[in-house]
């Protein structure tokens, strides 16, 4: 193990292991002390195309000779191309560009309260959900579903009603009850809460109610966005289109990037003033986002997330899915949540220890989000390493 990295004069909000990345290649990350790892987790879904990505990086630099950023007086052409490349990919109206899922999460919660202001109610108030994760500002910790993120932040964000996940009825409940709903808010797979999937038929019920209410519905698709399901955009599974649909993480390949993309509902709802950001929408993010699309139609990765994303969940549950402290194997693509039946946080330094890169979500669950351009192989090796972490914690933990 290598020795604890000393960060004195950075806060300490983050629980960090004892590794500094130095570079990275492909699904290979080394350290500073030169060790190899095995990246699953992408930088929790944000480096769709792994490392140093051949066509990404001299785009890249190509775009810093030029123009890093450009504030928003002025027209920047690359928020255009971007921007119609996600409509038409979604079916979708237009785009507002941020910096991160946090503030495209933020901008759909004050589309939701606007909307509601339009037709007149006041104190609008948006359904969420239990387990879900928005973020961490006030307004998205209000709306997240942990009481962990809530704790020293009170008072909460008024103007939310919170809902199981999968639950029609407790929604149709808050249908017939709550006559200032102006929106539902929802992941369609929930990642920070466990890789917990929308079932179809909900999602539908849900599109069906929110027409019938004239409710917004806006899926969250920071993390099960850009292509990870082996479709654009998880939603596209259930056949269904939101009003509103926030992204981030995956679209700029790891540049800071965040979106807001909306349908005709909610597409004219923020008007010059209502909303914005110093950085949101700058030339280098912008072609960050370009690039990556580009490259994932040309490289076919929403095939391989499906096909990759298959194969290593079917060798997982081959391996584990039969073991007794195993509760479930499930997600879609290249997000998959391994879920025992104890808390397993242990696992993440064994994990390094051995190689590989993962994270532990929802105290049980754990997260693998390795990048589009994984290989069967690549996939093989982390069911390698990861099987025997399992098997050998389940055993020393049977008896506790």
């Amino acid at each position: 193990m290598n020795a604890p990295v000393s960060m004195p004069h950075v806060m300490p909000t983050y629980g960090r292991l004892p590794i500094a990345l130095s570079h990275g290649d492909g699904l290979r990350v080394w350290d500073t002390e030169g060790r190899c790892y095995l990246d699953a987790l992408a930088g929790i879904a944000v480096n769709t195309l792994g490392h140093k990505h051949p066509k990404l990086v001299p785009a890249l630099q190509d775009q810093l000779e030029k123009l890093i950023h450009s504030c928003n007086y002025y027209q920047v052409p690359l928020q255009e191309e971007l921007a119609r490349l996600l409509v038409e990919r979604s079916g979708l109206t237009n785009v507002f560009f941020c910096n991160s899922g946090l503030e495209a999460n933020e901008a759909a919660l004050k589309i939701a309260r606007k909307y509601g202001h339009d037709q007149g109610i006041d104190r609008a108030e948006v359904v969420v959900y239990e387990k879900a994760f928005h973020g961490r500002s006030i307004a998205t910790l209000s709306a997240t579903g942990n009481p962990k993120v809530h704790e020293g932040f009170t008072p909460l964000v008024e103007g939310f009603v919170r809902v199981p996940l999968n639950d029609i009825a407790a929604l149709e409940h808050v249908a017939a009850t709550r006559p200032n709903v102006t929106a539902v808010f929802l992941e369609v797979i929930q990642g920070e809460g466990g890789v917990n999937p929308a079932r179809t038929e909900y999602l539908q019920a849900v599109r069906k109610l929110c027409d019938d209410k004239g409710w917004l519905l806006m899926l969250d698709e920071v993390q099960c966005g850009m292509g990870r399901t082996g479709k654009w955009f998880a939603h596209q599974w259930s056949g269904i289109q939101p009003d509103v649909m926030p992204l981030a993480k995956g679209l700029g390949s790891g540049v800071a990037i965040g979106a807001v993309v909306c349908g005709p509902k909610a597409a004219n709802v923020l008007r010059p003033g209502n909303h914005g950001s110093t950085f949101g929408g700058n030339p280098l993010a912008m072609r960050a986002g370009v690039e990556t699309i580009r490259i994932m139609e040309e490289d076919q990765l929403l095939a391989n997330a499906a096909h990759v994303g298959q194969h290593l969940r079917d060798a997982l549950t081959r391996e584990l899915g039969e073991l007794k402290g195993v509760s479930e194997i499930r997600g879609q693509g290249l997000m998959i949540g391994i879920e025992l039946d104890r808390p397993c946080g242990v696992l993440l330094q064994r994990a390094v220890d051995a190689g590989l890169l993962l994270s532990v979500t929802a105290d049980k669950v754990i997260r693998l989000l390795p990048a589009l351009i994984i290989t069967t192989a690549e996939a093989d090796e982390i069911v390698a390493i990861l099987t025997p972490l399992v098997k050998a914690f389940l055993s020393e933990t049977s008896a506790t």
